[in-house]
């Protein structure tokens, strides 16, 4: 499986998740999140193999987010109706995701892409 960036190109821990891996020499497929929204098929595989909450797959700090007042209705939603809802638009996704044979990771963070790749 070749390792897969999904990203948002405005998106400035985007642009340095992307330096990070252009520095670090690794071959990927870049994948823009809005263009190109996970499906649901997608984001059930990769929550399950990544093994945390789907919480954390959300941009609780995104505009959209807020908008639709999800902190709250998150709650009463089943794990599908969250996965839905993230398919339906990108900007819910929290953003870098890098995707390898090895396992997922949600946002940048060194340690964890280390691991994954």
């Amino acid at each position: 499986m070749k390792t897969i960036f999904i990203e948002y190109p405005k998106c400035s821990t985007c642009k340095k998740a992307k330096k990070w891996l252009e520095d670090n020499k690794v071959q990927f497929i870049e994948r823009n999140i809005v263009e190109d929204t996970p499906t649901v098929a997608e984001l059930t595989e990769w929550i399950k193999a990544n093994g945390q909450d789907i919480k954390k797959f959300f941009n609780t700090s995104g505009l959209k987010y807020k908008e639709l007042k999800l902190k709250e209705k998150l709650v009463t939603m089943t794990d599908k109706e969250k996965i839905k809802l993230l398919a339906s638009d990108g900007m819910l996704i929290k953003r870098p995701l890098i995707v390898t044979d090895k396992g997922i990771s949600v946002g940048f963070k060194e340690e964890n892409w280390k691991e994954v790749l």
